[in-house]
């Protein structure tokens, strides 16, 4: 659970914006679980700017083709400090610091045929000039069937460590799915010396099929390309999820990507700045339907700008307790407009059931207790409305708006 600067400053974060969001979230979020704070994308890109990627971008890079921060955007970084002084401000705040990295090694290092740290080989020697990125032009791929490529991968994750790095996002390796480049991010990660969570990206067309591979390298990894403020890019999201929810645990977690709430945009790859696009049904029905599935939780807002009523969300503490508390996450029932979801919380008793609807418009639902695992006797609340709901001992009568949820927390009487 944590903050991504990608869906507000695309590829532009500064420090200050950084920090800023590392304090709110250690004032207002921290206590409700969210502890990582994570620079995405071109963090050595001193140039970098909204709408899209420069080409030939003149990256910050040490004698050894390793990325460094531009000091331009985070001035603590000079002096060859790296991230050091940021991951330090941030720890103090009782927090994690993530950043992204794209796959690969980058094209000036090959180009200037920069030596890899602790060998005898050079930049040009171990880059696969085949295996470009489709739609960032920094890198190339690395040749795997060289050892200096692995070493490179080595020193990288090395530097990343010394600053006290605790998460990467590393990009480009799930579409297509290069299992090699998988396989030696997180061998890196296992001799660094420092515990570091690995999350893959994009995740377009990733295959349960690939589930054994995930867990054995990786804590988490995206099923499905980015995600936006649109309601389309939400509904997607339950077929995804209703494939990958029962294999969700500590052996690794199938990623519904970024929350695109609050305020977006601001300097970003997608659309101007603006509130998120999504209605606040809307919204309900992301945050129920991907604490439902136990998804990781990346907040994409800026979160010292965004309103009241999107902190107030993300700090719900009983809607939080089913991310945290439950097992047996399911889809059971999707038909027209309804879907149903269903789970167990680890005290054994109590249960959770999400109920959705697709609907463009207002739609009114009798669900059977059955079909959510209640029983007559149960008593039911209503989790984001922090209230009890009748029923009949035989249905639920849920009203719901247009594209709306309600989560809710079912127990015996007594």
């Amino acid at each position: 659970m944590g903050w991504n600067s990608w869906d507000c400053y695309g590829t532009t974060v500064t420090e200050d914006e950084v920090l800023g969001n590392a304090e709110f979230m250690a004032c207002h979020l921290l206590a409700h679980g969210w502890d990582t704070v994570v620079v995405d994308i071109q963090w050595y890109e001193p140039t970098a700017r909204a709408h899209g990627y420069n080409a030939d971008a003149p990256l910050v890079l040490d004698a050894y083709g390793r990325q460094l921060p531009a000091p331009n955007r985070f001035p603590s970084a000079a002096g060859a400090a790296g991230f050091a002084p940021l991951a330090r401000r941030v720890h103090d705040l009782g927090l994690r610091f993530g950043l992204h990295i794209m796959r690969g090694i980058p094209r000036r290092a090959v180009a200037a045929r920069l030596p890899v740290l602790g060998t005898e080989f050079t930049a040009d020697e171990i880059a696969d000039t085949g295996s470009v990125c489709p739609w960032n032009p920094d890198n190339f791929g690395l040749d795997h069937d060289h050892p200096g490529a692995q070493a490179y991968y080595d020193s990288q994750v090395a530097q990343f460590a010394a600053w006290g790095v605790d998460f990467v996002k590393a990009d480009d390796m799930l579409f297509p799915y290069h299992e090699r480049e998988i396989a030696a991010y997180a061998r890196a990660i296992e001799r660094c010396g420092r515990p570091i969570e690995l999350s893959l990206s994009p995740g377009t067309d990733v295959s349960l099929a690939r589930l054994d591979h995930l867990r054995e390298h990786a804590t988490m990894w995206r099923v499905c390309d980015d995600l936006w403020d649109r309601w389309e890019d939400v509904e997607a999201q339950f077929a995804r999820m209703a494939r990958w929810a029962p294999w969700q645990g500590e052996g690794g977690w199938a990623d519904a990507d970024m929350l695109p709430l609050g305020r977006v945009g601001i300097r970003a790859e997608r659309g101007e700045d603006r509130l998120s696009r999504l209605t606040r049904p809307e919204q309900i029905s992301l945050l129920t339907l991907w604490l439902i599935s136990r998804s990781p939780l990346m907040i994409g807002g800026d979160l010292p700008t965004s309103p009241p009523e999107t902190i107030e969300l993300l700090t719900n503490g009983e809607a939080l307790a089913v991310l945290m508390h439950s097992t047996g996450n399911r889809e059971v029932l999707r038909e027209g407009d309804l879907v149903l979801w269903t789970a167990r919380d680890t005290d054994g008793r109590t249960r959770y059931a999400a109920v959705f609807s697709l609907a463009d418009r207002p739609r009114r639902f009798e669900v059977p207790l059955g079909s959510i695992g209640a029983r007559p006797a149960d008593r039911v609340r209503e989790l984001w409305t922090r209230t009890g709901v009748a029923h009949d001992g035989r249905h639920l009568a849920v009203g719901l708006p247009a594209h709306g949820a309600a989560l809710y927390r079912l127990a015996q009487d007594g």
